[in-house]
């Protein structure tokens, strides 16, 4: 299916690795110019490397989403490299397990208040480019209970962003999120688990996982590209779980 996302602008979050770097791979796929923006100026910058394999115009940022000016510099070089903006995907985040201050202040950070802040920044650029769509990367842990408790709470915080949000935006910007359950990748913490402990993973999925193996990034990315694309221009305000029916929420 062509998702008519030719010649789009799009920035991806947390777009060095894993899912984020799965969803720019898609959008570069799909023919959108791609900004990625991460901490590490590596792998940034080997991301950056591979779109520009695939004949796409891509600008990859060293930046810290839970720092403000960050966020605005971000938007700023994709605007200035690009002319225009019709794409956010907010998939920088962390977790901890730990009950400290400091954790729920570290998760906050960097999951809920990055995902708001960049939203906010951008949707004066989406507006001015006729076309607009975000999506947030949450979690089945943000639906229903499960992961460590601050992560639980901020993708529930996300889902709730997204879904205020869509109201706030429409007509002219939709907002949706996307639940990914176990998602397993090369120095992922499920792709670890299998490796330390295959056995104990083994016995995971067959307990949690209807469909018998872990997600992998790229049936994340296929998801987000969908909902960024034309193709679900009557989708907002949605949050779709992907999860090979881990879930068990009944909404």
């Amino acid at each position: 299916m062509d998702l008519v996302l030719k010649d789009r602008a799009a920035i991806v979050t947390g777009g060095s690795r894993g899912i984020g770097r799965s969803i720019a791979q898609a959008l570069a796929a799909e023919g959108c110019r791609v900004a990625i923006c991460a901490r590490g100026e590596d792998a940034v910058r080997a991301v950056e490397a591979e779109l520009r394999a695939q004949n796409i115009d891509a600008l990859g940022v060293v930046a810290d989403v839970t720092r403000t000016d960050d966020i605005e510099r971000v938007v700023a070089e994709t605007i200035a490299r690009f002319g225009r903006l019709d794409i956010l995907v907010n998939s920088a985040g962390g977790r901890a397990r730990e009950d400290t201050d400091e954790v729920w202040d570290l998760t906050y950070q960097s999951n809920m208040l990055a995902a708001a802040r960049m939203t906010r920044t951008v949707v004066p650029h989406m507006k001015s480019s006729g076309h607009g769509s975000i999506v947030h990367i949450a979690s089945i842990y943000g639906r229903e209970s499960g992961g460590p408790v601050a992560y639980n709470a901020m993708k529930s915080a996300m889902i709730a962003h997204a879904k205020a949000m869509a109201l706030e935006l429409a007509p002219d910007i939709r907002v949706n999120s996307v639940a990914p359950g176990s998602v397993a990748f090369p120095g992922g913490s499920w792709g670890r688990r299998l490796e330390e402990d295959p056995e104990g993973m083994r016995a995971f999925i067959e307990q949690n996982i209807p469909m018998g193996r872990f997600g992998t990034p790229e049936e994340i990315a296929n998801v987000v590209a969908f909902l960024c694309s034309d193709k679900a221009s009557w989708v907002t305000g949605a949050c779709i779980n992907v999860d090979g029916g881990q879930s068990r929420s009944n909404i």
